[in-house]
């Protein structure tokens, strides 16, 4: 049975969502001051996971998979793509990164319609476009520029972001938020727990601050990482529980657009946070992700749910 589509629902979700992670990601640039990406995926996964153990008993959630391969493969698949993100935050400028990333609404479409066979109106279409020319906008000129090998590793995170979230609805329709919380944090720490074991086995010099991010092993831990990552899974845990929750309600080509606003949001909590201003092309940027938001919005009366595989 397809899922009942409940678009308003799902944009709400991801509003909370992109509040949340939008605070909580302005102080990764704290963590990569001391420690490493590997330490840090591996700890905040432990720490998110022990609150959802708490959380999960105290709230008697279901945390048991209905279906283990398919909650398997998306944790998976979701986990490369912030590992390829992140990553390539060490050799590609920030802007270019995100640019990549966010050509996930993308490949949602193209994955829906010649995949799933899914009808894509062309109001969707529209919002995926000046989704992304905002997108464009607010990271300014150069997260276009570029055009090697490296710069191709966001898009293909972009690629495994969107498949990740397509799987949401097609594979775990049935899964708890919990469940696929779970799912997403055990890959990410074992992806942790991996590069950690490499970088003991091969050393290498990382630079000083935010330059060795990558390439920093294992460091004795500070109050200062401990107290921001555990802010960072205690937020992750909430912020990426709703953006589940939205993708299962709605269909992925309607949800994707939705999460532009993460931009506006990161933009928000950096001017508030670090007196970071925005352009003017910033602010026209913004404006052409609240109008996608608002167009796809619109095309709600008309919903095309991705079926599940079989049906």
């Amino acid at each position: 049975m397809i899922p009942q589509e409940r678009t308003l629902a799902a944009a709400g979700f991801i509003m909370l969502y992109a509040a949340v992670i939008g605070f909580t990601d302005n102080y990764v640039r704290v963590i990569a001051d001391e420690a490493g990406l590997w330490q840090f995926h591996l700890t905040r996964s432990v720490m998110a996971l022990a609150i959802l153990g708490v959380v999960g008993l105290a709230l008697r959630l279901r945390l048991r998979p209905v279906s283990m391969r398919a909650v398997m493969a998306r944790s998976a698949i979701h986990g490369m793509a912030m590992l390829i993100y992140f990553g390539a935050l060490a050799f590609l400028p920030v802007a270019q990164v995100a640019a990549g990333l966010f050509t996930a609404p993308i490949f949602v479409l193209l994955i829906s319609r010649f995949v799933y066979g899914e009808r894509i109106g062309p109001l969707r279409v529209l919002a995926v476009l000046v989704g992304f020319a905002g997108v464009v906008l607010v990271l300014g000129p150069e997260a276009m520029a570029g055009g090697t090998v490296a710069a191709a590793l966001p898009v293909l995170a972009g690629l495994l972001y969107a498949t990740g979230n397509i799987a949401t609805r097609a594979w775990c329709a049935r899964e708890s938020a919990g469940t696929l919380l779970g799912g997403f944090f055990i890959a990410l720490g074992l992806l942790g727990a991996a590069g950690l074991g490499v970088l003991a086995l091969v050393p290498v010099a990382a630079p000083p601050g935010a330059d060795g991010f990558v390439m920093r092993g294992y460091v004795a831990p500070s109050q200062d990482f401990l107290f921001w990552t555990f802010v960072q899974a205690a937020g992750s845990l909430f912020g990426v529980g709703m953006m589940i929750r939205a993708y299962q309600v709605a269909s992925a080509t309607r949800v994707s657009v939705f999460e532009y606003v993460i931009l506006p949001f990161s933009a928000i909590w950096g001017w508030l946070l670090w007196s970071e201003r925005l352009s003017p092309l910033a602010a026209a940027g913004m404006a052409l992700i609240a109008l996608a938001g608002v167009v796809i919005t619109v095309g709600a009366r008309a919903p095309a749910p991705v079926p599940a595989p079989g049906e």
